[in-house]
């Protein structure tokens, strides 16, 4: 039971990404989200990435999957947008 709870999680955690990626879209604007934060932790995610695949725990796995694929989307928005409307 709280393997399915964390898998849960570990799934819907990354999906809060969204709101930010919409948010972005919206406004045609990332100023307000720095362009070092976002890069610095995407690069964090992507070195971290190789290790999350070879785990054993598929929890971790899952997380770090939807995880790079949403963040990716964050960043690219936030590069983008930022600066557009100036």
């Amino acid at each position: 039971m709280m393997d399915q709870v964390a898998m849960i999680a570990a799934i819907v955690l990354p999906l809060w990404n969204i709101p930010l990626i919409a948010r972005i879209i919206k406004r045609r604007s990332s100023n307000d989200i720095s362009r070092a934060w976002a890069v610095g932790v995407w690069v964090c995610f992507v070195l971290m990435f190789p290790s999350a695949l070879k785990s054993p725990d598929p929890i971790w796995k899952m997380f770090n999957i939807v995880n790079m694929v949403l963040f990716s989307v964050v960043v690219a928005c936030t590069l983008i947008f930022h600066n557009k409307n100036r």
